[in-house]
Order: C-alpha cells, then sequence, then structure tokens
C-alpha cells in the first residue's frame, strides 16, 4: 500500500476493496471486514475477522465479541461508538488446518494488512490502544507472552496500551485462575484509560 491516506473514510473505502492476500495466493474466506469513524480515541486491535464477522462485515459480531464486550462493561452501541475496531488482517483467513479455532494468517498475510494499520494510527493518533489476543500484542507492542503482559499498562509511541488476551472459546489461557487475575487487572486499566477520553 502505497497511498499516503488523509482521511479514515478514503482509507476504509479502498481498505474494503483490498484483495492483496488473495492475488498473492491466499485462499481468504472472506472480503475485509472494517469498523470505525473518525475522531473515534480508543483503537483496538485483534488477529483477525472470524467466521460471523466475515458474513456480517462487522467485526466482533460472535460469540467472542459478545465476551469482549462483556469483559469491558460495553454493551454493543457503546462498544462500536468507543472503539475504532481494526486486525492484524482484515479478512476471515477459514479454519485452522487442525479445525480448532480460525487459521493465523500468516506473517505474509500480516505485511500485506500492515500498510492499512500504519495509516489508521497516523491518521486517528488514539489516546489509547487496545490489543486483543496474542498475535495483536505481537505485532503492535512487540510483546511475545500473554502472561507477561496482559494485566500491565503497555506503551505504544507514547499512547497507553493495554494487552487483553483473546476471548475465543479456543484459547485455554483464561483456564488458569492467575491468568483470570490478570484479565481483571487489565480490563481495570481500559475502563480507567476510558474514562480519560
Amino acid at each position: 500500500m502505497t497511498t499516503r491516506y488523509r482521511s479514515i473514510n478514503a482509507l476504509q473505502q479502498d481498505n474494503r476493496r483490498c484483495r492483496a492476500c488473495a492475488n498473492a495466493g491466499y485462499h481468504l474466506e472472506s472480503l475485509p471486514v472494517v469498523e470505525g469513524h473518525a475522531g473515534q480515541r480508543a483503537y483496538l486491535y485483534g488477529q483477525a475477522p472470524g467466521v460471523v464477522e466475515a458474513e456480517e462485515r462487522r467485526p466482533w459480531r460472535g460469540r467472542a465479541g459478545r465476551t469482549l464486550r462483556d469483559w469491558l462493561g460495553l454493551d454493543e452501541s457503546a462498544f462500536y461508538e468507543t472503539f475504532y475496531c481494526a486486525a492484524v488482517t482484515r479478512c476471515y483467513p477459514g479454519r485452522a488446518p487442525s479445525g480448532r479455532g480460525d487459521r493465523t494468517p500468516t506473517p505474509r498475510e500480516q505485511a500485506l494488512c500492515a500498510g492499512w494499520r500504519e495509516a489508521e494510527l497516523r491518521i486517528l493518533r488514539p489516546a489509547l490502544v487496545v490489543t486483543v489476543g496474542g498475535l495483536a500484542a505481537r505485532v503492535l507492542l512487540g510483546r511475545t507472552s500473554l502472561t507477561a503482559c496482559v494485566g500491565e499498562r503497555c506503551e505504544l509511541d507514547g499512547v497507553p496500551a493495554i494487552p487483553l488476551p483473546h476471548p475465543s472459546g479456543a484459547s485455554g489461557w483464561l483456564n488458569a485462575p492467575a491468568n483470570r487475575e490478570l484479565l481483571a487487572n487489565a480490563t481495570e486499566l481500559v475502563r480507567v484509560e476510558l474514562a480519560r477520553l
């Protein structure tokens, strides 16, 4: 992506039509899923859309989205009004070969989508970044372990960044009581930062 966007609307218009990964030979199961508007100060960054999101072309619509909204104490309307929702890759990558969960986008797919994130962050200049899941924390914050960063207040270019685990039922991370405590700390950090916006 070489275009230097000046507005979120122009970026989203092109992002919705992007076929870079498909043109590179990746089998994808949706068109890009894009959600947000100019002026949003909180940026939510996940891994990739799921099957429900692919069908509805809106992020965080399935069970994981309901769980995430419960964690944050936000109803659906407040959630979408609060967060600009983005992801490492924008298209549903399909099921994992194991049949458990969704396929993790390849490093090449991640690279093909990176320009969208870079442009969004430059245009929006968010006051809060929330990553959801290990891949998002690794890509955006360079954090390699959820256990080492969930419950902590990180920074991204001077902006508060709060990592959360992924709310997917396919993740076993929350099975450990200590990790549930880390999640409680993390969601409280998000609420405190949202109150400051």
